[in-house]
């Protein structure tokens, strides 16, 4: 081989080892039905023991509602450090009357996922705006001044 086709040959094995960093990272979360069994829960025909049977146990119980069930399965996917995107969504939520039996079914997917954004990125407090600097010095000379609640050094009690 020549020193050309060599330095080719290794070009490309860099290559391609470097874009081998940049793949897609696939991740799941969460519970791992067969669609089949999901859609088979059906309100007035099912109780609790029945769908526990055949779905296993939820995700997760409401928390206000105990009669509430969620099962709740997501795809990610991931380019390098970036923060992961939903590919796919799916929340099955089975709420059950007092009896135990399934009072509704509802079926949800990625459109209510919702991206949550804080103002700026910092928390807004009420009071006075310091600097790091002001926060650390800021006491310096003012402790034990006249003007404050407890007695000063040296004054007549």
């Amino acid at each position: 081989m020549r020193a050309s086709q060599i330095a080719g040959l290794v070009t490309l094995m860099a290559a391609m080892t470097l874009s081998s960093g940049c793949t897609r990272l696939k991740a799941h979360q969460g519970y791992i039905g067969d669609q089949t069994l999901l859609s088979a829960v059906q309100p007035g025909v099912d109780n609790k023991e029945s769908v526990q049977a055949s779905l296993g146990r939820p995700t997760f119980i409401g928390q206000f509602d105990q009669n509430d069930w969620y099962y709740y399965a997501r795809d990610t996917k991931q380019l390098a450090f970036a923060l992961p995107q939903a590919d796919t969504q799916y929340v099955l939520k089975v709420r059950f009357d007092e009896a135990g039996n399934v009072a509704s079914v509802a079926q949800t997917g990625k459109e209510l996922i919702s991206r949550i954004s804080p103002e700026g990125d910092k928390t807004p407090t009420l009071g006075r705006n310091t600097s790091f600097f002001e926060e650390i010095f800021g006491n310096i000379g003012s402790v034990g001044a006249g003007g404050g609640q407890g007695a000063t050094p040296n004054s007549p009690n």
